[in-house]
């Protein structure tokens, strides 16, 4: 029979303890004084340890090891307080080469001197018993210790409850402590702590802390235990209670709900004809649908989707009306001019009428080379009001096929393009395929407008997302998340809006045909107004053709005095107001028939928007007129400069962007180099700082294309003579003089057109873009084309002391 030491017997062992003790290192253990220790001793130099200290009936020390994982640990890389031990008898030996021992913890030592390392470890100890305080404090932990272990005991089942008799049992507190401490779940480095602190309430504490937090994760995790069961009788309970429902529906002769309903969806797949892979995906769905209950919550986010996925027009295609001369028609009878955008239509109808008629159709090499029989990617880039939007309409017509349109402004969400996964509540597609299901068919005219003002923020980049759509070579298969099935955009064809170019991110654009809508002259919106916007609102204001008719005078006034815009919508806005103050006579019945002449115009409109003469001329030196190309078309743009006391600096305002400044530095410099060629005293440049504004402080400006005109402004502000305010001028100005050619001519000689100037300083480069202004337009004005910016100094100053002759429009 085994023999553990009682109290008494300990005290005698320590009596006769030596100061020179066999050290056996521990791995993943402390030992504490009263515990019994089963251990398995392995390492050769343990095992002749065990066996020496057997032979010679001594006790031995043991000490945890700090790193597990070195077999034979050396002085420092073991703990150097530890337990005195007593090794109990039987020894067994297992068949593994290693010793079976039982020990039993008698006193705590501290190391005070290593002695020896060859065969085992050896150091000089000395004793350390526990301070142990009696007194109230030392008792009300004890009780606390008790409680928590007793809490403790009782929520882990393995436990007999006999332990929490034998816990009352105890009454001594180092016995307690240790007995607890022995049992607890401690990590080596909290357990090896606790070995170590000296007094017995610092023990109390630390386990005090340590059972607190174990009994909250036991409570804890028989909670979720307690709720996962209960969970699981429910769901076993309905189950049971289903099959009984099912059972007494068969007896009654009933359709189960469910059943009827995946009948259905059956029927629908095999009746819509789906690609390979969207059938797997829906018969997969539905066997999924038929294994649950339709009181379930995935039960109808499966048929959400069963439903979405069938009702698309996978198989459903407009037939194109290839008849060029009607479309031609059509597209004449809608639209005024744009011609550019007529003939790339035309062009489009042809080829497919060709690739049709010739059997090329199949040829999967010629579709996904040529791109023209998948869908065209055109991108309208102008001036609000010249009527994109309106062109897609018309080309769906002129087509024969569905219209459909989405706003881009302002998306901020790549799943508004791509749509949602499954996964999130809530999921839906995204507005590609929602557009494409509502149109009902799976070629339709797909306008996406305001392409230049997509977003992007920390949900996605909207424009990434639109990469693929609007890629002839990847939208034959775009995946929306929510269908996560491949879908066939290439019969779509796409038009996109934008009012500039440079918001749309290169690789984008790339991936569009791009055609510019400019701005309209006056002579075309007067016809534009003539035969479109005065017809369309006389019948949206309830009028008939005869009880009112617009002079071609009347509509000048209104082009000229209340409209000043590179579109017609606000000239379209005002014929509106005419009309209805019309309606309100003719309602009353004041009039029968009304010829809406200028006079009538000014007392409908009121007061003047525009001046139609500016009140006087710009004799004041330092002043130009650039040209711009803004957001909504062509623009003039004032550049002024004045000069005062300093030291040469150079002041610039009206908010302008670095590539401005860094021109209008430029130009600064330029005329500084050239002074004395410009019969300018240099010294003026020392003693002068120099102030250049750009008016309409409020908006943004930027480009290098007002070079010119602030050379100007600079040099006619330090040789007094003053800029003609009938020449505006555009093009980048470098150190040298040059003129380089810049963009958006015909936007910016519209603008100078609109404004009576008569003549246009450009650059020479710029030369092969006024093929594309009017007839009209290139007749009433005079073009300058320059290579250097000398070459418009004469033109564009006036003798020093002379008046202007020219009155500009404003």
């Amino acid at each position: 029979m085994l023999h553990l030491f009682k109290t008494d017997e300990i005290e005698k062992h320590l009596e006769n303890m030596p100061e020179e003790l066999s050290i056996l290192p521990l791995r993943n253990t402390v030992a504490y004084p009263f515990a019994v220790i089963p251990l398995a001793v392995g390492v050769p130099r343990s095992i002749r340890l065990v066996e020496e200290a057997l032979q010679a009936d001594k006790p031995i020390g043991l000490v945890a090891m700090k790193d597990p994982s070195i077999d034979e640990p050396q002085p420092g890389e073991v703990y150097e307080t530890g337990t005195v031990a007593k090794i109990l008898r039987p020894v067994m030996t297992s068949s593994e080469n290693t010793l079976q021992v039982l020990v039993q913890g008698l006193e705590r030592f501290r190391v005070e001197r290593w002695l020896s390392t060859d065969s085992y470890l050896k150091a000089k100890i000395g004793l350390s018993p526990d301070t142990v305080e009696k007194g109230l404090e030392l008792d009300a932990l004890k009780h606390s210790l008790l409680e928590l272990a007793r809490e403790v005991i009782t929520l882990m089942p393995n436990l007999p409850d006999e332990v929490n008799d034998f816990l009352r049992k105890v009454e001594d507190p180092r016995y307690l402590v240790y007995l607890v401490a022995s049992n607890a779940r401690l990590e080596i480095s909290e357990a090896q702590n606790i070995l170590e602190m000296d007094n017995i309430k610092d023990k109390f504490r630390a386990l005090i802390s340590h059972l607190t937090k174990e009994k909250e994760l036991l409570t804890l995790g028989k909670k979720i235990q307690s709720e996962a069961m209960e969970k699981m009788d429910k769901a076993h309970r309905e189950h049971y209670l289903r099959q009984q429902l099912k059972a007494i529906r068969k007896e009654l002769g009933e359709t189960e709900e469910g059943e009827s309903e995946v009948r259905e969806y059956e029927k629908k797949i095999e009746e819509a004809r789906l690609p390979e892979e969207a059938e797997e995906e829906a018969k997969r769905e539905l066997k999924r649908l038929k294994g649950m209950s339709p009181q379930s919550a995935e039960y109808s986010l499966i048929k959400t989707y069963l439903d979405w996925l069938l009702d698309l027009p996978w198989n459903v295609l407009s037939e194109d009306q290839l008849d060029i001369n009607h479309a031609r028609s059509i597209l004449d009878e809608d639209h005024y001019d744009l011609q550019d955008v007529k003939d790339r239509i035309i062009e489009y109808l042809a080829v497919r009428k060709l690739v049709e008629d010739r059997g090329l159709k199949e040829e999967g090499a010629l579709k996904r080379a040529s791109g023209e029989t998948m869908g065209a990617i055109l991108c309208f880039v102008g001036p609000p009001g010249v009527g994109k939007t309106s062109l897609g309409e018309s080309i769906a017509r002129a087509l024969g096929r569905r219209f459909t349109r989405m706003s881009l402004g302002g998306i901020r969400d790549e799943a508004e393009i791509r749509g949602h996964r499954r996964t999130y509540i809530g999921a839906m597609p995204g507005r590609i395929i929602q557009a494409i299901k509502r149109v009902g068919t799976r070629n339709p005219v797909f306008m996406l407008d305001e392409i230049d003002k997509v977003g992007n923020d920390w949900r996605g980049d909207p424009s990434s997302a639109l990469l693929e759509v609007l890629d002839p070579a990847q939208n034959h298969a775009f995946r929306d998340h929510y269908l996560d099935v491949d879908f066939d955009l290439s019969d779509v064809m796409f038009i996109t809006t934008a009012n500039q170019l440079e918001t749309i991110p290169p690789p984008l654009r790339d991936r569009m045909e791009i055609i510019a809508l400019d701005g309209y002259t006056e002579q075309e919106k007067i016809k534009i107004a003539r035969h479109y916007l005065v017809p369309r609102q006389i019948k949206v204001n309830g009028l008939r053709a005869d009880e009112i008719s617009f002079q071609e005078d009347a509509i000048r006034k209104i082009i000229q005095n209340y409209t000043r815009e590179a579109g017609v919508r606000n000239l379209e806005r005002e014929i509106g107001a005419i009309c209805r103050k019309i309606a309100v006579k003719v309602a009353a019945g004041e009039l029968r028939g009304v010829q809406v002449t200028p006079e009538i115009v000014a007392d409908c409109l009121k007061k003047e928007k525009f001046e139609h003469d500016s009140s006087e001329a710009f004799d004041i030196p330092g002043i130009a007129t650039g040209l711009a190309v803004t957001a909504v078309g062509g623009d003039i743009l004032f550049i002024e400069a004045t000069r005062m006391k300093g030291k040469g600096d150079l002041t610039l305002t009206g908010q302008l962007g670095d590539v401005m400044r860094e021109s209008a530095q430029i130009a600064m410099s330029y005329v500084h180099s050239k002074a004395r060629q410009f019969d300018i005293d240099p010294e003026l440049f020392e003693n002068n700082k120099v102030h250049l504004h750009v008016p309409a402080g409020a908006i943004p400006k930027d480009g290098p294309s007002a070079g010119i005109a602030m050379v100007m402004a600079i040099i006619s502000l330090f040789s007094n003579r003053p800029v003609r305010n009938d020449v505006g001028m555009t093009g980048e100005v470098t150190l040298r003089g040059r003129v380089l050619p810049v963009g958006g001519i015909k936007m910016k000689v519209l603008a100078a057109h609109r404004a009576g100037i008569s003549t246009v300083i450009l650059p020479r480069r710029n030369e092969r873009d006024l093929d594309d202004l009017p007839d009209d337009v290139r007749k009433e004005m005079n073009f300058v084309l320059i290579e250097r910016i000398e070459e418009a100094i004469d033109l564009a100053l006036m003798p020093a002391g002379k008046k202007q002759l020219k009155i500009m429009k404003q």
